[in-house]
């Protein structure tokens, strides 16, 4: 085969679960005729073929079989039937950071773990600097890596992953964590491999990410291949998958959009007192929101609901309104809509924004977690989430007596 080819004939996993985990011995001995596991197909008669340097996208709910696909691409695990291979060296960011000992320093674990990936010692030790400062830990390298935080922990996993010379990388959910500075970072590396003529197998539950790096996408549903082709094509069938749920278990893992195939909001944008698309603002400017509720089908008008959450995601601000009150009819197809503060209450944070678009009963068209997402810069003095409108005074003597001796 070709380096950075991919071909998967008709695999099938099986997984046999137990009710209980045996143990000890005396459970694998006398319980292993009276327990008896139950099979789970991971995979059923998955087909199709990559060519090298190609981006593809695996999508579909959990449970549906996307990081066992994954593991039987980087070799972890052998299909139960059929056919996978795969040409030339395989790099995994399946789990960043597997395989470090949390004893040894970090410059210890490169080491370590670049072994793990297949590198030689002359080969990590050539990579070390760059792998270091990849990571932002040149301060941190000589020390244990159990004193890291998580994010130090899982910059170095990526830092050495990433640096491996492979010819196929397979990637599970490597964005649903880290801030998103770091994001941007990784990005530009894998962007980099896929310049370089690299083929990518990318597992994600946000669909921006999957659609922005590849170009084809594979759903699949309770193990089977659902839909293979055009990544926005695959997204609208992913999202279709989720349209009825209000709170998908997905959202943990990355999700940031489902449903939207009748009715949706589009192009929400924060805009300046001068009218102007900003990605911030200044405490207590002006700002309004705009957005487009668009329908592909005649419709009665629908309600959007609105959250507005802190970066810990504490709701902040909240409302609803039905588009009945602000022009739709059964013939609309696209309403714009634009929400106006004269004055931001907001002293200083990063908000997100999430929209919901259902009928009058609350079932669900769409729904679209950061639909903006904008920073507010402070003024002079102040501190906080909220502006606090007001002033001092120079109160009367005698109503602070009264109140002390209330107390």
């Amino acid at each position: 085969m070709r380096p950075g080819e991919i071909h998967v004939e008709h695999a099938s996993r099986t997984f046999r679960v137990y009710p209980r985990e045996q143990r000890t011995l005396k459970d694998l001995v006398v319980a292993r005729h009276a327990v008896r596991g139950s099979l789970v197909w991971a995979l059923r008669d998955v087909s199709f073929h990559v060519e090298p340097g190609s981006a593809v996208g695996l999508v579909g709910r959990n449970g549906s079989g996307k990081t066992t696909l994954l593991r039987l691409l980087s070799g972890i695990v052998k299909p139960t039937s059929g056919r996978v291979a795969v040409g030339g060296r395989v790099g995994s960011l399946l789990e960043l950071g597997a395989g470090f000992h949390l004893d040894l320093t970090g410059r210890e674990n490169v080491y370590l773990n670049g072994s793990i990936h297949g590198l030689e010692r002359a080969q990590i030790r050539e990579k070390l600097d760059e792998i270091v400062a990849f990571a932002g830990l040149e301060e941190f390298i000589d020390l244990p890596v159990r004193t890291y935080s998580s994010g130090m922990y899982m910059r170095l996993g990526f830092a050495i992953a990433s640096h491996v010379e492979a010819d196929v990388l397979l990637l599970d959910e490597v964005f649903a964590v880290g801030d998103e500075a770091f994001q941007r970072k990784c990005f530009g590396k894998i962007f980099e491999f896929k310049q370089r003529g690299g083929t990518i197998v990318f597992v994600s539950h946000d669909a921006a990410a999957v659609e922005r790096l590849c170009d084809r996408a594979i759903l699949l549903r309770d193990g089977r291949v659902a839909f293979d082709g055009p990544t926005h094509e695959a997204i609208v069938e992913y999202r279709r998958l989720l349209a009825g749920e209000r709170d998908p278990e997905e959202r943990a893992a990355g999700l940031k959009e489902w449903g939207g195939q009748v009715a949706r909001v589009e192009r929400a944008r924060l805009l300046g007192p001068d009218g102007d698309e900003r990605a911030q603002l200044l405490a207590g400017e002006p700002f309004a929101i705009a957005l487009d509720v668009v329908a592909d089908e005649p419709l009665p008008p629908p309600r959007l609901s609105w959250e507005l959450r802190d970066e810990a995601g504490i709701l902040v601000a909240a409302g609803a309104v039905s588009t009945a009150e602000l022009g739709w009819d059964e013939g609309t197809r696209t309403l714009p809509l634009r929400f106006d503060a004269e004055r931001s209450p907001f002293a200083d944070g990063r908000l997100h924004l999430r929209v919901d678009l259902t009928d009058e009963a609350g079932a669900q068209y769409h729904s679209l977690d950061d639909a903006l997402v904008f920073v507010v810069y402070p003024g002079d003095g102040e501190r906080g989430l909220v502006r606090l409108e007001g002033a001092w005074t120079r109160g009367e003597p005698a109503a602070v007596a009264v109140e002390v001796e209330a107390r």
